[in-house]
């Protein structure tokens, strides 16, 4: 499979190194040269990587968005996300094109114009009004055939060891992304600037072989 990924942030490079490391071949478009320059260093070297703006044609011609099988944009905004999808689907006649929605009222803008919407926060909401809370930490999902989990993992309301740290400060397990921040009535897209409160559940995609080391760098236990 040939896929195409506009991003290079935190879900981006995740999502190109799995992809890469099954065997897929992998193209990712990024328009800041530093986390370009950062991508080269992490990705592994047969991962393609354009500098270029992934709404504009000539940065996807050079993507070889054409020869694509999947084109997913992840970038931290909607707008930007919406318009390289259909850039991919139309002009590109790419069949499936997946965008990243940070702003939940924007999926049904997605689905009318044909892009797949993934929206962390309509996921974990759904989790959440299913109660499935039954203790500190909860599997919900097994992923990439039992190599990834979704996990909840409840913050401690005392003797926290992570409570007012920014989610940028924890030293996270490798094939580790904070996916979601459930405070109350909340439910935060966590960036790395937010800070974590006592009695937050933590939903966070991991390897299985890491649910434990996540667990106690967040519980403490």
């Amino acid at each position: 499979m040939y896929a195409v990924i506009n991003g290079g942030g935190k879900v981006g490079s995740h999502l190109g190194s799995l992809l890469a490391a099954k065997g897929n071949d992998v193209a990712m478009i990024e328009k800041r040269p530093s986390v370009i320059q950062k991508l080269a260093a992490e990705l592994p070297s047969r991962v393609l990587l354009i500098e270029g703006d992934g709404c504009n044609l000539t940065a996807q011609e050079d993507a070889g968005v054409e020869n694509a099988d999947v084109f997913v944009s992840v970038t931290g905004e909607d707008e930007q996300n919406l318009v390289a999808c259909q850039l991919a689907k139309v002009r590109f006649k790419v069949k499936r094109v997946i965008g990243r929605v940070n702003n939940p009222t924007n999926e049904l803008i997605f689905n009318a114009l044909g892009v797949e919407a993934v929206s962390a926060t309509t996921i974990i909401s759904r989790l959440i009004e299913k109660q499935l809370s039954a203790g500190d930490v909860l599997t919900h999902h097994i992923l990439e055939r039992g190599r990834l989990v979704l996990v909840e993992i409840a913050v401690p309301e005392q003797d926290c060891p992570v409570c007012g740290m920014e989610i940028a400060d924890l030293t996270l397990p490798s094939d580790t992304v904070l996916v979601a921040v459930a405070r109350g009535n909340q439910v935060i897209v966590p960036k790395g600037d937010t800070k974590l409160e006592c009695g937050d559940q933590v939903f966070a995609v991991t390897s299985i072989d890491n649910e434990t080391e996540l667990t106690q760098l967040l519980t403490g236990r």
